[in-house]
C-alpha cells in the first residue's frame, strides 16, 4: 500500500481483541501517520485490554456501528466472519474491512511464502522455518501459528513463513508471496461457511498473487482454477515434482526423481509427516533456498508441541497430546498407521463446529480402543464404537483409565474438535492433558 492511501486513512477501527486484535493495535499506534483507532470487542471483558495503548478507546460487551460508519478503516479479527451482519452494513456503507495479514501486505519489502489447508499447515510453517534458518536465513515465522504477521515486522528478516487459515484469507486481496502451499481440503468450519465449496474458496484466495502454487496431487480440491504462475505438485503415490521413490529397496524424498533424504532418516512419524517434508522442500526451491544445508534440521525435526508429541511414557504406556486435531481430519491423520501391542484409549470431544464424525467409526472398527468422550459434543461419538464412554472432563477420564493401563497402551488426545466449550484454546487443553498425563503416569 502506497503512502498516500495511508493518508487518506484517519479513523481506524479494530473489531476483535485478543492477541491478534492487540497487535494490530500496537502496530497501528507505532505508524508515522495521525491515526484514530477504536477498538470493539462484543466481550464483556475482552482479553488484552489491559494492554491498549493510552488514547485508544475502547467499546465492549456489544457492537457499535456508529464507529463502524465512521471508520475509514475496519481491521477485523480472523474470528469474525465477514457474513456477520454489523460487518456487512459496514462494506454496503462503503467501508473497507481487511485483516492483519493485508495490513502485513502493505508493508512487506521481503520474499513471503504461505501455508494453507485444514490439516498440516501448522507443521509446514514451523519446519519451513526451521530448515530455512538452517540454512542461513534470517527467517520470520508466524500469521495463524505463534507471532502474529504484525509483530513479524518489527525484527528483520531475509524470508516470512507464514501459516494462513481460511479466516484469514477471507479479509487478504493483496499479498505478494514467492510461493503459497494448499495442502489438503477436508470438512471443516462448517459452521461458518455455506458448505464445503465456500471453505474451499476461501482457502484458494492464497494463490491470487503467488509466483508458485504448491498443490496436493492427491487432492485435487488444492487446484486454482485459473492460474498463470508455476504450478508444483507433490504427491505420495505419484510421480509428481516432489515425491516418494523407492530406489535400491529404500523409500526416499525426491525431486524431479532425484533423491534427496531417506524417508527413514526423518524423526517425524506418519505418512502425513512425509508429505508435510515434501511441501516444504518444493515451498524452499520456490525461494532459490539450498536445501541441503538444512537437510540435518529436516532430519532431527521433532515436530510441534500439541501435534502427536509424547508427553509422558513411564512403564510401557505412552501418552500422547494431540490436541491440534481441532477436526476429524487431523484425527485421522494421528491413528493412521498407528501400531500398538496394548490398548488405545482414544479422548474425543469438545466444540464439534458441525462437522460429520462418522468417518472415525470405520478406523475405529480395525483398532483395539477404548473411547473416551468428552466436553460439549461428546455425546455425537458414542455411535462410532461400541467401546464408547462418555465423561464430563479429562481427568474424570484419565481418573478411570489409570487403574486399567498396562504396558503396551496408549492413551491419546486427539479431539477432532475445538476446545472453546471448556479451554481458552487447543494449547491450553494439550497443556492440562500434559499436567495430567505426567501426574498420573
Amino acid at each position: 500500500m502506497t503512502m498516500d492511501r495511508w493518508q487518506s486513512i484517519h479513523s481506524v477501527v479494530v473489531v476483535g481483541l485478543g492477541i491478534t486484535g492487540l497487535s494490530v493495535v500496537k502496530y497501528l499506534a507505532k505508524l508515522p501517520y495521525d491515526l484514530t483507532i477504536k477498538v470493539i470487542d462484543t466481550r464483556d471483558n475482552p482479553p488484552g485490554q489491559e494492554a491498549l495503548p493510552s488514547g485508544v478507546k475502547l467499546h465492549s460487551g456489544s457492537w457499535n456501528q456508529a464507529w463502524l460508519f465512521e471508520a475509514d478503516l475496519v481491521v477485523a479479527n480472523p474470528g469474525i466472519a465477514l457474513a456477520t451482519p454489523e460487518i456487512q452494513k459496514t462494506l454496503e456503507a462503503g467501508v473497507a474491512v481487511v485483516g492483519d495479514i493485508e495490513l502485513f501486505a502493505w508493508q512487506v519489502d521481503k520474499p513471503v511464502i504461505a501455508i494453507t489447508g485444514s490439516n498440516g499447515k501448522s507443521t509446514v510453517t514451523d519446519l519451513a522455518g526451521v530448515v530455512a534458518k538452517a540454512a542461513g536465513l534470517q527467517v520470520g515465522v508466524g500469521g495463524n501459528i505463534g507471532v502474529p504477521a504484525l509483530e513479524l515486522l518489527e525484527q528483520p528478516a531475509d524470508l516470512y513463513v507464514l501459516e494462513l487459515s481460511s479466516f484469514q484469507l477471507e479479509t487478504t486481496s493483496s499479498l505478494n508471496l514467492k510461493a503459497a502451499a494448499f495442502l489438503n481440503l477436508s470438512e471443516d468450519h462448517m459452521d461458518r461457511y455455506d458448505g464445503m465449496e465456500g471453505y474451499r474458496q476461501a482457502k484458494l484466495r492464497i494463490f491470487e498473487h503467488a509466483e508458485s502454487c504448491i498443490v496436493n496431487a492427491q487432492d485435487k480440491a488444492t487446484y486454482p482454477e485459473h492460474f498463470k504462475g508455476e504450478l508444483v505438485e507433490f504427491s505420495l503415490t505419484d510421480k509428481t515434482q516432489f515425491s516418494v521413490q523407492v530406489q535400491q529397496n529404500r523409500e526416499y524424498l525426491c525431486q524431479d526423481n532425484l533423491p534427496i533424504l531417506a524417508t527413514d532418516e526423518l524423526t517425524l512419524v506418519g505418512r502425513h509427516n512425509v508429505a508435510n517434508a515434501l511441501v516444504v522442500l518444493a515451498l524452499l526451491d520456490c525461494v532459490g533456498i539450498d536445501v541441503s544445508q538444512g537437510l540435518s534440521a529436516l532430519k532431527s525435526y521433532n515436530g510441534l508441541t500439541h501435534r502427536c508429541q509424547i508427553v509422558a511414557d513411564n512403564h510401557g504406556v505412552k501418552w500422547v497430546n494431540d490436541s491440534k486435531a481441532t477436526n476429524v481430519a487431523s484425527t485421522l491423520a494421528a491413528l493412521s498407521g498407528l501400531t500398538l501391542t496394548g490398548k488405545l484409549y482414544l479422548l474425543v470431544g469438545g466444540v464439534g463446529k458441525g462437522a460429520d464424525f462418522s468417518e472415525l467409526a470405520p478406523v475405529l472398527a480395525k483398532l483395539n480402543v477404548q473411547l473416551c468422550c468428552f466436553g460439549e459434543d461428546g455425546a455425537q461419538f458414542m455411535a462410532l464404537h461400541p467401546s464408547a464412554k462418555q465423561f464430563t472432563h479429562m481427568q474424570e477420564i484419565v481418573e478411570w483409565a489409570k487403574p486399567q493401563l498396562t504396558t503396551g497402551d496408549m492413551v491419546l488426545l486427539s479431539p477432532a474438535c475445538a476446545s472453546f466449550d471448556q479451554f481458552n484454546n487447543f494449547m491450553a487443553r494439550g497443556d492440562a492433558f500434559t499436567q495430567l498425563a505426567r501426574r498420573y503416569a
